[in-house]
């Protein structure tokens, strides 16, 4: 404020005109529109005194009239923050001028002893996201610990957030360290322009689908915000290279860099900011970028601290920017590594990568169709440290890369995970496999439509230290092979997933919570039509940890439900029986007995259950949500 009204001293009013720059600015924002109720001084009618005088009063004044000059010299002279932010509550336009006085402004004759540490969040989303309450939380926050971070998604669609209210947040807020905007088409170079000006103290800045940014203001940004360590930028078609250049130059804190989605950004931008960041630099995402080989290759030379990386739907890396990003050995310290849709993922490049990170500790690889078995086993044999692989949509990977890949790394290997490798066929072995024995804890094979019981079979012998089993949607599987994995896991099993198996009969439910009803706590039957209400007395009888289950399209009745709900031991916190179309009104008493403990219902699409019954249910239990 002080440079629009050249002020000369802490008495001196300001002179000059309004207190914003653009007429149309006051206009939009101090108009105190229909809704607002103001004084406005009316003459007063003539009376005649007993001696026949006669007088008319004088218009009572009222502070309304003053100009925002003058009103402005007010409240920056106001003892403390508490006393602006209740003048701001008086209209819409206190309350733009109060937002726009700037910290440097309050007069040094106040004693402001108010907190201003950045203590507070405050989220904004779709309607409510508009230029007056930012201007609400800029004044309120201020007197109560100050702004640290502020969250804006979407915008109101006729008054939304523009760059008037970043401005009184710029204004208002010094303390804000943590600032995103996510889908915010009318915010401008000119509102994080305000921002950069004002919150020096920023840490943590992300921008997503904001196009109207553009590398003008982010080069503000890096230039006055130095503390900056967190950078995302989503879906910005006006960010280039130069942006990134600039936060290189001026950010030599950055420890977290994500970049998606940005079509004018390149090598030049990439490797500007990762050769500068060399040994501060812990995270990098690098997704639907047009950035080469080169980019890949600086990963690779100047990563020396990243310990998580994530590259995904890069269309113009090949199979030598993944063998120099392997082969210049900078990534000593990555522990986890996401490669998704990337067409240089090779058997050649792969094994380069896993002799560059010998700290790899977990690897996913989604939709790299070039893979084959040759380079599974050959980044396996090279990265011996890895103990959770992730695989989807490989479909060049065998039943001979699988457990080639169990025989190779299993002594380490705690976590294994392949979905819709349709690759992956259930045939007979013609060697015999060796004796061996995983440290395998974790198993999820999702969607690969020929995984069947042999397959099972042999990891039943494998794997005796299992205790999360997700198979998802495999149809081919029987209790031919579940049975002996079941009861090939000596640690005992905490969760099950099966939902989708279709061959899942009662007899499977009932050898899982025999053999493991004392440490399991999670079950998932959704779509198993062969459990029926058998499995549920089972469940009833020996599962004592039990607290989610999943029996949706499930050939459950009542008589299920009461058998849940006369067992002593059983407090479930999670139930779904969504699709269960013969459980009707009558397991009302059931379900409240249940929902002492309850904390989620699902009863959708469960024809048989009245309206009422759903009505009465949520009256008695009121501490569980409902999905109905």
């Amino acid at each position: 404020m002080s440079q629009i009204f050249s002020c000369s001293g802490e008495e001196n009013f300001f002179h000059g005109g309004s207190v914003y720059s653009n007429p149309k600015e006051a206009g939009l924002l101090l108009s105190l529109g229909h809704h607002v109720d103001t004084y406005l001084p009316r003459k007063r009618a003539r009376t005649t005194a007993p001696f026949g005088n006669r007088f008319q009063q004088k218009k009572r004044g009222s502070i309304d009239v003053l100009p925002d000059e003058c009103l402005f010299e007010i409240f920056r002279r106001l003892p403390g923050a508490e006393e602006r932010s209740i003048c701001a509550s008086v209209s819409k336009r206190w309350l733009m001028l109060v937002s726009n006085i700037e910290k440097k402004e309050i007069s040094s004759t106040v004693l402001d002893m108010d907190g201003d540490n950045g203590y507070l969040t405050r989220n904004l989303e779709g309607k409510k996201a508009t230029d007056v309450r930012l201007a609400s939380i800029a004044v309120g926050t201020s007197s109560r610990g100050g702004l640290g971070k502020l969250v804006i998604r979407g915008s109101n669609s006729t008054h939304g957030v523009t760059n008037l209210g970043l401005r009184a947040i710029a204004r208002c807020c010094p303390s804000l360290k943590a600032l995103s905007l996510w889908n915010v088409a009318t915010v401008g170079n000119e509102g994080l322009i305000e921002i950069a000006n004002g919150c020096h103290q920023l840490e943590k800045l992300v921008l997503c689908s904001c196009p109207a940014v553009t590398d003008k203001a982010l080069i503000v940004i890096a230039e006055n915000c130095p503390k900056l360590s967190e950078l995302t930028i989503e879906s910005c078609a006006n960010v280039g290279n130069g942006g990134l250049q600039a936060f290189g130059r001026f950010c030599p804190n950055l420890k977290s860099l994500s970049i998606k989605d940005c079509p004018l950004v390149g090598d030049q931008g990439i490797a500007s900011v990762l050769s500068s960041a060399t040994f501060a630099l812990t995270k990098v995402k690098l997704q639907g970028l047009n950035i080469s080989d080169v980019s890949l290759a600086v990963v690779g030379h100047y990563g020396k601290a990243v310990t998580d990386l994530v590259l995904a739907n890069l269309q113009n890396v090949t199979e030598k920017g993944l063998w120099v990003m392997g082969r210049a050995e900078g990534l000593q310290k990555l522990k986890t590594l996401s490669i998704t849709s990337c067409v240089g993922v090779t058997d050649r490049g792969l094994e380069a990568v896993g002799n560059g990170c010998p700290n790899l500790k977990v690897f996913c690889l989604r939709k790299c169709a070039l893979l084959s078995d040759t380079g599974l086993v050959s980044f396996a044999k090279a990265a011996l440290s890895v103990e959770s692989l992730q695989l989807e949509e490989c479909h060049r990977i065998t039943q001979a890369g699988f457990f080639s890949l169990l025989l190779t790394c299993g002594a380490k290997l705690k976590a294994l995970s392949f979905t819709s490798c349709f690759g992956i066929r259930d045939i007979p072995f013609g060697v015999n496999l060796p004796s061996y024995f995983t440290a395998l804890r974790s198993l999820s094979i999702r969607n690969c439509p020929l995984f069947g019981d042999m397959n099972l079979g042999v990891l039943a012998k494998m794997c005796s230290q299992l205790q999360y089993v997700d198979l998802n949607g495999l149809h081919e599987i029987t209790e031919v092979g579940l049975l002996p994995l079941i009861g090939g896991s000596e640690a005992g099993l905490v969760k099950v997933n099966l939902s989708g198996s279709i061959n899942v009969t009662d007899e499977v439910v009932f050898s899982l919570t025999k053999l493991h009803g004392g440490t399991l706590e999670v079950l998932n039957l959704e779509g198993c039509g062969k459990v029926t209400d058998t499995s549920l007395a089972a469940v009833a009888d020996d599962c004592l940890l039990i607290n989610e289950l999943d029996i949706s399209r499930c050939a459950i009745t009542d008589l299920g439900i009461a058998s849940l709900a006369q067992s002593k031991h059983i407090h479930l916190q999670i139930l779904s029986l969504s699709g269960c179309s013969s459980v009707s009104d009558k397991s009302l008493p059931y379900l409240v007995k249940l929902g002492q403990n309850l904390m989620g219902l699902n009863i959708q699409n469960c024809n048989a259950i009245s309206r009422t019954m759903v009505d009465m249910l949520v009256e008695r239990l009121q501490r569980c949500d409902f999905l109905s």
